[in-house]
């Protein structure tokens, strides 16, 4: 039971830490496939992400399995998740995007799932931040998706409600929230 926090709160650490590892893993092979600046400069806010719940797993005394090979993952189905999207991001540049897409579509819906888990003020506050950029992520894969193919972009995952909120901007945890979790999210990319 480190630092007070449930079974719940720890599984969710463990596993988000990882998940934005994937999204980080994906996108770096991704990105030397294809070349898109999408791959490389979101890779790069991944990494801010996964260190964002590293700092969390270190505060709360919870020890950090995560493998540390890139590709590599100790949570089964992430590992089959992972071999899936970049075999389906190899087929083509669009399919890539997609791929991207999926990925922050599939975190939005994990982070929503680990936000209502937990009542830990700081860990509230990563995962918010986490989403918001996922939120941002989400529009430019669905913007390079589209500007590729000529075609819109269906949620794989999301429903149609959320998806239309996050795309104008306006998804119901603040607009206020969100600039700001963006403008930071921008000056830790900045930073690197």
């Amino acid at each position: 039971d480190p630092a007070g926090l449930t079974q719940a709160e720890i599984d969710a650490l463990l596993f988000m830490r990882e998940e934005e590892k994937l999204a980080h893993d994906v996108y770096v092979e991704l990105y030397e496939q294809w070349g898109l600046t999408q791959f490389n400069s979101i890779a790069s806010s991944e990494q801010a992400h996964t260190d964002a719940v590293k700092a969390l797993l270190d505060r709360y005394g919870v020890v950090d399995t995560t493998a540390t090979e890139p590709g590599v993952f100790v949570n089964t189905e992430l590992q089959a998740l992972y071999n899936d999207l970049v075999a389906r991001g190899s087929g083509s540049a669009a399919e890539a995007l997609a791929v991207g897409a999926l990925i922050e579509e599939v975190d939005i819906a994990d982070l929503d799932e680990r936000i209502a888990q937990t009542d830990q003020a700081d860990i509230l506050v990563v995962f918010a931040n986490l989403r918001s950029g996922s939120e941002s992520h989400l529009r430019a894969f669905v913007r390079g998706y589209e500007a590729q193919t000529g075609t819109a972009y269906t949620p794989q995952l999301l429903d149609a409600e959320t998806y239309a909120a996050i795309l104008s901007g306006t998804n119901g945890q603040g607009n206020g929230g969100q600039g700001s979790g963006n403008g930071g999210q921008g000056g830790g990319n900045g930073g690197q």
